[in-house]
């Protein structure tokens, strides 16, 4: 079980090197991640080598050409049945296994159209022209190589990270997904996304996921401090570039998700992931509070309209009243869900920081606006920019707060 300043290392031996030798000593005890599960799928350049201590950054980050985003999330692999409480005390009752769901249903699935491209044809024309004429090349490579170099720095325990917002629709689970594919994909240790919003929540869709077994109220009930990764993992949906999911639900109305639960997973597997995103219930739900006071940092999502600034503006009024670092360790995201919301963004933005929070802008994409799998290499080349810096500002506010 990592322990100290070095469970950064003791998770990375886990994954790495643990993976025969547990295997061995406890058959179907959970899934087990492959060698190399961090790696970038086939013909995707991956970051650099990860450095020999846990708290030393890497002096050398990829090259941002040869990183440009999170490639496309593949298939999910089966997730191994665990054969009895993995890491639980001798004799324990064995857990119940849920029947595995798909995430979407077989007769739905063909009612998805062809994912779009998040730019048209002209828009991508224009913009490889304009970078092969002017000199903007340079300089958005040097932005690139520094946004990379602050996802990459260490951390002596894992970040948690709150996304939630005050309505449903404003684009909350599609900026957690975003945030949670970045830093799997430029971070050297695990990233885990938990889903806090029970109530038919879209995050599995969104990072494509297949099918879903364990919810993060079965694992309340199960996860004991003794456990190692791989018996954790064994509960978690994998995704592309050791990346892991937690679900809230399995698509059924009416599950539930209560406090202390919410606690016990957070507490209990925080310690084996550099970063955890949450997908937060809306406001001012009893768990969505809970979990943006024991974040490091959190991310408010508002829709980029009148209606969205002024109540996103109210609920920051109401931030300023708590201590200091709740409204410095805020940042809001107006998501752009139309392509003219009539809203002058920079008059908004300038009135919202004022608050003390940042603010970041998600321009809209067609293919993020289609609802389905978030698919990387078709966002538009503004929404990926967006993406990445806001990770980056948001990894960073999280590193400010211990």
């Amino acid at each position: 079980m990592p322990n100290g300043d070095n469970w950064q290392s003791d998770v990375l031996r886990d994954l790495n090197g643990g993976a025969a030798s547990a295997q061995g000593a406890q058959p179907g005890a959970g899934a087990q991640p492959p060698a190399g599960a961090g790696a970038p799928a086939p013909g995707t350049p991956g970051p650099a080598p990860h450095p020999q201590q846990a708290h030393v950054p890497p002096q050398n980050p990829p090259h941002p050409q040869n990183t440009p985003y999170p490639h496309t999330p593949q298939p999910p692999q089966a997730q191994a049945r665990p054969s009895a409480g993995p890491g639980g005390p001798a004799g324990a009752a064995r857990p119940r296994t849920p029947d595995s769901r798909p995430v979407v249903e077989k007769d739905l699935v063909a009612a998805g159209l062809k994912p779009r491209h998040g730019e048209s044809l002209t828009a991508r024309a224009l913009r490889a022209v304009r970078r092969t004429v002017s000199s903007s090349a340079a300089r958005e490579v040097a932005r690139s190589t520094a946004t990379a170099e602050v996802l990459q720095q260490a951390v002596t325990t894992g970040r948690q990270i709150a996304v939630t917002s005050i309505r449903g629709g404003a684009g909350k689970t599609t900026v957690a997904a975003l945030l949670g594919t970045t830093y799997a994909h430029y971070r050297h240790d695990p990233t885990l996304l938990i889903e806090a919003d029970p109530a038919l929540g879209s995050l599995p869709l969104r990072l494509g996921a297949q099918s879903l077994r364990w919810t993060t109220g079965d694992v309340a009930g199960i996860v004991e401090p003794q456990m190692s990764l791989l018996d954790v993992t064994g509960y978690l949906v994998q995704l592309p570039d050791n990346a892991w999911l937690l679900p809230g639900s399995q698509g059924q109305i009416g599950a539930m998700l209560d406090l202390r639960s919410y606690e016990k997973v957070m507490v209990s597997l925080r310690r084996y992931f550099g970063v955890t995103v949450v997908d937060c219930e809306t406001l001012p739900a009893e768990v969505a509070r809970v979990a943006l006071s024991a974040a490091q940092a959190r991310v408010l999502v508002a829709p980029a309209t009148l209606e969205g600034v002024a109540s996103t503006y109210a609920v920051l009024e109401w931030v300023r009243g708590l201590p200091r670092h709740v409204i410095a360790g805020t940042i809001v995201v107006l998501t752009e869900t139309a392509p003219h919301t009539g809203l002058d963004l920079d008059a908004a933005t300038a009135k919202l920081t004022a608050t003390g929070a940042g603010v970041h802008v998600l321009p809209y994409d067609r293919h993020l606006a289609a609802g389905g799998t978030i698919r990387t290499e078709l966002l538009a080349h503004a929404t990926r920019q967006s993406a990445t810096q806001l990770a980056a500002d948001v990894f960073q506010l999280s590193q400010k707060r211990r």
